[in-house]
This record gives structure tokens, C-alpha cells and sequence, in this order.
């Protein structure tokens, strides 16, 4: 329950809330959105992405010269965990058609795909299939599937919401690929949200112009990678699962394609080494990085592993210095801090208000926008909530949910939410929820086409490790369509690519390159990545632990 010194802020919202509940009701705005300028400035004055410190220059690789976010930067200018000379490529442990390394919901939307063109899968993943982001989302997917839109309509909201930076192909692809996506879904198992003609429910979401977004209650990226994971283990003829064995390095052959990857087993803490004639990269995003210091909304897993391993063996990056904080991330109770508080609660009514009870933006400005916002209201204006920790915040006026839609709205439609906070105390239906936002998304990632190639012949990237398709900022329910979208052509085109293709010689030269790189560039440091796991050991700690390169150790 929240602490009796919060009791005040909460009656000041419960005395603007009829006022705001009757605007809602009218049909009007409830606050006028930002102009173009309104957005601009916002985002430049109180976006982390703008803040000192956010981004610096990467000074090997591909992407040399360019600016990039700090902490990602710090990954890429770090030495591999191998020494490539201790590894025998002529015999590999295991040999394969295609690797896949994650097993979130692109990487299995991939392997169901691939194996319908007839060739074998190998799914490496970090922790287990499904422990991925894609388990996580909950507001729903986009999908233009009524009479009143069209993917047109969706193309330019993703387009304008990514800032105009997305690449054309790749949102073409998105949207044109999103009702069959739909379909094979369902088809596959996933029970949508219906009304009681049978139609498909959608609502609103933060930076569209008509309500596509398709759900399963708060439980859509669930119900989705249950269903995806569980036809995944349907084949295990063709598709083997390698679990707690996340891939440390890529393998390459003499031609420059890539040929599989080394893998590193968390539990016996041995190598093996994969020959693949293709590979995806399909690890998600890189959340547990913390950026800026951030609270996160991502799976323990996601520390930006494929796209380091990717751009050591050459892939060029696209769009590393944009991040998406998701606008409302729990703040209390702080045992839940970051904790995703879905978009959808907002598309159904709820409205972000200040500890005074004043509605301060717009509920459905894009996500960066309406971060900003958030993030002005605690930090210039000084309206936001404190927590017993310190951290900020502003409230969500969720019971305003059910006084739009009718008593029983908030727990048929967010069952999950409902209950996340009720086991604190805090019923929703009754009382706001605070909030602040959360590290939620990698919008950059290795740069790839609308086949899901990137520069590396036989290697393809399909999720979020991608860059590309959202731009600088993503709008909700475009990446659970995204991996399902690039997941099955990723599966489809790597597949193709692996029946014809001839591998040469196996090797890690590109390893010892990178390091020679390194020193090249003067960069002595004693990190090593990928990371594999978050760094939550205090810095004093891992040096007693006489750990060699404490900095990027596991433990």
C-alpha cells in the first residue's frame, strides 16, 4: 500500500478526477497534443538520449567515427572472452543447416519458418526457450485489419513516430506483412481479444491514428511466445533446442560468410562451436545495460550480446544512439521498479497526472515524447511524487478506466496488471498507479534489408537486435509485430540462402583482428563482452573477488 504521506497527493487527484472524467466522456481531447516545435523541444531538453554523457564516439569497428549511446560504445570497445588460437574449427561439436541464436519469439517464429522450406535448426539460447522480452509485452500488436485502415495509414504512423528515420523497405515490409501475421498466429493457437460479434477487438495506442492494436487482455506477448515456444518443441525432429548456451563469438569461414558461432555453457562453463551454412541473430534488445541508470522493463537476458558478437565479425550498426524509455515504468512498490505498466492502460482512459491532480500532457503522445513530458514534470516543474527511496514520479489515474468503460473493465482487460499491484495493496480499480520512465527498448541494432541480410553473407538479424525498422523511436505494438514479421522472413531467407551455399575454411581470424584494432586505437581497458549476464556486483566487490577483468566478468 503506498505510505500515508502520499495520502494527500492522492485526494488532489480524486478532486480533479470528475472534472477530467467528463471531458473524457465528451469526445474532446483531454489535452491538446504537441505540435511538431512543442515535441522538438521537449525531446531536447529532457530526453536521456540528450542528456551529457549520452553518447560518445566508437573508435573501431564499422560504425568508427560515429556517435554512439555511452554504454554501448563501452561494449563494442571491449576484447572478446576467447582466445581464438585455443579453438579446433575442423571438428565442430554440432553441425547445422541454420543457427539460431535466441529463443525469443523471433527466433522461434524463424525456426517454424525455416523448417517448412525443409532445411534442420539449431535454437542456441542464453537462459531458456522463451525467457525473452517477447514473454514480456503486454498492450498488444499492431495490425491493420479494419475497414477503416489499411497498411498505408499504418506505415505513415510508424514513419512519422520513428522521426521520419526509419528505412522505407523495412516498414513497408512491417505493415504489408502485419493481417497475415495475424492470421498464422491465430491459426498456430493465439487467442485474440474478440468482441461479441466475433471481430477482433483493437484499441488505441500512443502515436496511431486508428485503434489496430490486437491483444490477448494483458498477456499478449505471452500468449504469443507460449504459442510460438510450444509449436517450437512440436518438431524436435527438426528443430533442436540448446538451452543456458548463449553465443560468445561468431565463426566465419575464409570467403567471408558467416559459419555458425561459438557458444559458452552457463552451467558447466565448457565451449562448443557450431557450423551453420546460416545464421540468425535473434537475442533481443540490451535493457539490463541500465542506460543512463535507468530501472528497466526488460528480461534478465538482455545485454545487447548479438549485436557485439555481430559487429566484431564486421555487421555494421544502425541507430545506436537512440534508446526508448517507455513512459510508464513502475515506481512504486519499489520491489517492482521498472515494472512495464502497459501503454494500453493509457489508450483505454488512463491519464498521466502530477502530484497536484493536473493532466500535464497528452495520454497518447508518442513514447519519447511522452517520456520527456513525464520526465519534466518531476525534474523542472518539480510535480512529481517522491518515493520512500527517492525516486519520482508521476500518477497514472487508472480508476478512471473503469468509470469510462463500466465497473470490471480494469480486471477483465488487465487481469495481469490488476493483480501484479493488488499483491502490494494497491487496487487500481480504486487508486493511481505511480509511475516514471523505464529502459524498455533498443531501437537501433545491426542494420539489415527487408530479407532480414546484413552486410555478412549468411548472416541475418531479425527483433530487436535490428536496426532500422522503427527508426529512432518505435510505437507500442510494432515490436511484437516486428519479430513475428522479420522472425519468419529472417527463417524463410536464411533457409533459402543455406540450400545453396558452399562454406570454405573455418576461422576466428576476425577475433584477433578486432583485438589488434583495439590496440591499434590505444584502448586499454579491462572490460570483455559480451557481458552475458547484468553487472550487479558493486565495482569494489569484483576487484576482492581478484576476478581477471572484473569489469565484464560474470561474476
Amino acid at each position: 500500500m503506498y505510505p500515508e504521506y502520499m495520502r494527500e497527493s492522492i485526494k488532489k487527484v480524486e478532486q480533479t478526477r470528475q472534472k477530467r472524467l467528463e471531458l473524457a466522456k465528451s469526445g474532446k481531447e483531454v489535452y491538446p497534443p504537441m505540435n511538431a516545435k512543442e515535441r522538438e523541444e521537449v525531446l531536447y531538453k529532457f530526453h536521456p538520449d540528450y542528456r551529457e554523457g549520452a553518447r560518445r564516439v566508437v573508435r573501431v569497428g564499422p560504425n568508427k567515427g560515429e556517435s554512439l549511446t555511452t554504454e554501448v560504445a563501452d561494449l563494442l570497445e571491449a576484447h572478446s572472452r576467447i582466445k581464438p588460437e585455443l579453438f579446433d574449427l575442423t571438428n565442430p561439436d554440432y553441425e547445422t543447416d541454420l543457427l539460431i541464436i535466441g529463443g525469443g519469439g523471433a527466433g522461434c517464429a524463424a525456426a517454424l519458418t525455416a523448417i517448412e522450406e525443409g532445411v534442420n535448426v539449431i535454437i542456441v539460447t542464453k537462459l531458456r526457450l522463451g525467457d525473452a522480452n517477447s514473454m514480456m509485452s503486454q498492450g498488444g500488436m499492431q495490425a491493420a485489419v479494419n475497414p477503416n485502415d489499411s497498411p498505408t495509414i499504418h506505415y505513415l504512423d510508424a514513419i512519422g513516430g520513428g522521426h521520419f528515420d526509419n528505412k522505407p523497405e523495412l516498414v513497408k515490409a512491417l505493415v504489408i506483412d502485419a493481417p497475415e501475421v495475424v492470421k498464422w498466429l491465430e491459426e498456430l493457437g493465439v487467442m485474440w481479444d474478440k468482441l461479441p460479434d466475433g471481430s477482433l477487438q483493437t484499441i488505441h495506442g500512443g502515436g496511431t491514428s486508428r485503434r489496430r492494436m490486437l491483444s490477448c487482455r494483458d498477456y499478449t506477448g505471452a500468449a504469443i511466445m507460449r504459442t510460438l515456444m510450444d509449436e517450437v518443441r512440436n518438431h524436435p525432429d527438426k528443430i533442436k533446442v540448446i538451452e543456458f548456451n548463449p553465443a560468445i563469438e561468431l565463426i566465419m569461414d575464409d570467403k567471408g560468410q558467416c559459419a555458425g558461432a561459438v557458444i559458452y555453457n552457463l552451467e558447466t562453463e565448457e565451449y562448443s562451436t557450431i557450423k551453420a551454412k546460416a545464421t540468425i541473430i535473434a537475442t533481443g534488445g540490451f535493457g539490463r545495460l541500465h542506460i543512463r541508470g535507468f530501472d528497466t522493463t526488460n528480461h534478465y537476458g538482455a545485454t545487447a550480446d548479438g549485436v557485439v558478437i555481430a559487429y566484431r565479425a564486421g555487421a555494421k550498426l544502425l541507430y545506436m544512439d537512440s534508446v526508448q524509455y517507455h513512459p510508464t515504468g513502475a515506481v512504486f512498490p519499489e520491489q517492482i521498479a521498472g515494472f512495464l505498466v502497459t501503454e494500453k492502460i493509457r489508450g483505454a482512459g488512463g491519464q498521466p497526472v502530477n502530484k497536484d491532480g493536473e493532466l500535464f500532457v497528452f495520454p497518447r503522445e508518442p513514447r519519447d515524447v511522452e517520456s520527456a513530458a513525464i520526465i519534466r514534470e518531476c525534474v523542472e516543474r518539480k510535480k512529481g511524487v517522491v518515493t520512500p527511496s527517492g525516486r519520482v514520479g508521476v500518477w497514472l489515474d487508472s480508476p478512471l478506466i473503469d468509470m469510462i468503460h463500466g465497473e470490471g473493465f480494469i480486471k477483465k482487460q488487465f487481469p495481469a496488471m490488476y493483480r501484479q499491484f493488488y499483491r502490494y495493496g494497491i487496487d487500481i480499480t480504486k487508486e493511481p498507479i505511480l509511475v516514471y520512465p523505464s529502459l524498455h527498448y533498443q531501437n537501433g541494432g545491426v542494420e539489415i534489408n527487408e530479407k532480414c541480410e546484413t552486410n555478412i553473407p549468411g548472416l541475418y538479424v531479425a527483433g530487436e537486435a535490428s536496426g532500422g525498422v522503427h527508426g529512432r523511436n518505435r510505437l507500442m505494438g510494432n515490436s511484437v509485430l516486428d519479430y513475428n514479421v522479420f522472425g519468419r522472413r529472417a527463417g524463410r531467407y536464411a533457409a533459402e540462402y543455406a540450400k545453396k551455399v558452399k562454406l570454405g575454411k573455418l576461422t576466428l581470424e576476425h577475433v584477433k583482428k578486432y583485438e589488434k584494432e583495439l590496440e591499434e586505437a590505444g584502448i586499454k581497458t579491462n572490460r570483455i563482452s559480451p557481458i552475458l549476464l547484468p553487472l550487479y556486483t558493486p565495482e569494489e566487490v569484483r576487484k576482492r573477488q581478484l576476478t581477471a577483468h572484473y569489469e565484464g566478468t560474470l561474476r
